[in-house]
């Protein structure tokens, strides 16, 4: 056996075993393991009876070298076809590299662990997190999905904030990359339909949907909803006829699709598309909710609270359906029921704005104005950001304390937002009825410059005639009477309003007329609550929302209808417990609900329940509160602050 051989002597026979073999066997060995075997050479001494050859102690030791520099060589060699995987180490700036460089060996060589080698540095720009800087300096490869979930993230929390337009460009880079994706389409349609940017958000859906090849039901769904605000219902009904086909299983279009032809009268086709919508997606709170209005719609009042318990126990944390359910028994003045409803939608969502909206104005008209108050105000301080809730305080506050306390929560509001039409409206109502008549068509002029399209136009509208007949300029009042119908033909209010002017005027024909007129063009469409001109029906809609869907009646606060029992219930007024829904059903409201409403805001909202009136107060901005000199002299102030039925 050959101890020890160089690369130059020729490979012995095949019983022969080679302890160290040359450099291309070794080439050969190393080549087939991914990683580095370290190797570290020692001085054998073998019995005598091992060894066929002498070599003296010389041979060995220069042998032995021989394979040390061979192995270190093809070791350098590896290292530069292969990715060493090191540990991170911190970047050295040019002056820490030089100072490396110059500590280095007598060969000048740098310590090669204190510098990223530039393989793994190539290797880490090809995988970058979600930054716009990195992805636009990266390679041009495709990031990783995880980083969509990222982006779609931030974009919602910069539409929270009102930065609408940082939120349209990560979209806009989300569909660059992710072009088969449909959530970036979705919510850069949402985010410019926001900013009433209709022509965009429709080119995006229609994008989307090409993209996704139709097979995303979402955009279709969006799309539709887009087109059904326009008033383009035909073009919505495709769409959401084609987002059902492209999933049976998409509970929204079903539902949206329903909710469309509640609107427009066709009852029969609504109950079906529910139907449907039961058959395809299961039980769904949505589905039972809008059957449940069905039922109140037809007087089947313990039908739909059975429906209610169904979309309750479908999602007990739907505050939507514990919100309709209230407002159907605060409709048959069940108000103890009722406000163990609104209990219950609070509980099921905290800091849901609508539940302390509606809540806070069902107490204040059953009597408890200083309940109704500190509704307004908690509902406030978990959502700042809401300009209805700070306007229907400011209602309260006009009508039972002073006019400078609302007037300052008025321009608190539209602050806030200042493109939300009802907030300006409300003001200049308060406004007329103060007397100042200037600053009140200023602010109905702001409206109107926000957008002079909208329902809450035409009651802008209808207001500022009101208020023009009541000066005496019947001409000014005729022409904004018109251009309110203009763009609602259907409001019942403003055309028996119109009729009512000329009827005061002695024109008996000319009110005919308008009268015969509004009877011809009618068409079965459900019209919104009628929007009389006095306090509590000037309340922003978004207290009506669900309500006005079937337009249960049109002064949900004014003429509650009688409460009825059904055949399941007791017929005791006073204190008779429902089977289905397992309410109080009665009037007395001063009997105990088991709820303690300031403990609750302590555990839930971490709020102090006498530090509602600071919190309000540290709200506001006095930096941009823009000073307006009113005029001392009243010209109108009627006793009653609410003004009379004006049809």
């Amino acid at each position: 056996m050959n101890l020890f051989t160089t690369t130059t002597s020729s490979s012995s026979s095949k019983s022969n075993f080679n302890l160290f073999t040359s450099s291309q066997n070794i080439n050969k060995h190393i080549s087939k393991f991914p990683f580095i075997i370290p190797c570290k050479t020692t001085h054998l001494t073998l019995p005598p009876c091992y060894s066929q050859q002498k070599s003296s102690h010389n041979t060995k030791t220069e042998a032995v070298k021989n394979a040390d520099v061979g192995i270190e060589e093809k070791e350098d060699s590896f290292n530069k076809d292969r990715l060493v995987v090191r540990r991170p180490v911190k970047e050295l700036s040019d002056e820490e590299v030089g100072d490396v460089a110059g500590s280095g060996g007598g060969d000048g060589g740098v310590n090669s662990s204190g510098i990223i080698d530039a393989t793994l540095n190539e290797f880490a720009k090809k995988m970058p997190m979600f930054e716009p800087e990195r992805m636009e300096s990266s390679s041009g490869e495709k990031p990783l999905t995880v980083n969509l979930d990222l982006a779609l993230y931030k974009a919602k929390i910069l539409t929270k904030n009102f930065r609408y337009q940082e939120a349209e460009e990560i979209l806009e880079k989300c569909i660059d990359y992710w072009p088969e994706d449909g959530r970036p389409y979705v919510a850069l349609g949402k985010v410019l339909s926001k900013q009433s940017k209709v022509a965009e958000a429709r080119a995006i859906y229609a994008k989307g949907s090409q993209a996704t090849q139709g097979e995303n039901p979402y955009i279709w769904q969006c799309w539709a909803v887009l087109e059904n605000k326009l008033g383009n219902i035909g073009k919505a009904r495709e769409l959401f006829d084609a987002s059902t086909v492209a999933d049976k299983g998409h509970i929204a279009a079903w539902h949206g699709w329903a909710v469309l032809e509640l609107r427009q009268g066709n009852i029969k086709k609504a109950r079906q598309l529910l139907a449907k919508g039961l058959k395809f997606c299961g039980g769904n709170e949505y589905i039972y909710q809008t059957l449940a209005l069905l039922e109140a719609k037809a007087n089947r009042y313990e039908q739909a609270r059975n429906l209610f318990r169904q979309a309750t126990n479908c999602n007990p944390k739907s505050c939507a359906s514990w919100i309709a359910w209230a407002q159907m028994e605060m409709q048959q003045e069940n108000n103890l029921a009722a406000r163990q409803l609104f209990e219950r939608a609070v509980q099921a969502s905290p800091k849901n704005r609508f539940a302390w909206h509606v809540w806070g104005i069902f107490e204040a008209n059953v009597g408890f104005i200083d309940k109704g108050k500190k509704l307004l105000k908690i509902g406030h301080a978990v959502n700042p950001r809401d300009p209805v809730l700070l306007q229907s305080l400011a209602l309260l506050e006009y009508k039972y304390s002073t006019a400078n306390l609302a007037r300052k929560l008025f321009r608190r509001a539209s602050e806030i937002d200042p493109r939300h039409q009802p907030v300006w409206i409300a003001w200049g109502w308060m406004e007329w009825k103060e007397g100042n008549l200037d600053t009140a068509r200023e602010l109905y002029q702001r409206a109107l410059s926000i957008d002079s399209t909208t329902e809450s136009a035409a009651r802008c509208l209808q207001a500022w005639g009101v208020l023009e007949q009541r000066v005496g300029n019947l001409s000014a009042a005729r022409r904004l009477f018109r251009s309110s119908l203009n763009i609602n033909s259907q409001s019942y209010i403003t055309w028996m309003t119109w009729a009512q002017l000329e009827e005061d005027q002695g024109n008996s024909v000319r009110a005919e007329e308008i009268r015969n007129l509004y009877f011809q063009q009618r068409t079965e469409v459900v019209d919104d609550a009628s929007w009389v001109m006095g306090f509590m029906d000037i309340i922003d809609p978004a207290l009506d929302r669900i309500k006005q869907l079937l337009n249960l009646e049109k002064s949900s606060y004014k003429e509650p209808s009688a409460y009825s029992p059904g055949d399941n219930e007791s017929t005791d007024d006073e204190a008779s417990v429902s089977p289905y829904s397992g309410l109080y059903v009665g009037n007395d409201l001063e009997s105990a609900s088991g709820f303690d409403l300031d403990d609750f805001i302590r555990n839930k909202l971490n709020l102090d329940p006498d530090q509602l009136d600071v919190l309000l107060e540290k709200t506001s901005n006095p930096s941009v509160v823009r000073k307006v000199n009113y005029p001392r002299r009243r010209i109108f102030r009627p006793e009653d602050k609410t003004a009379a039925t004006l049809a």
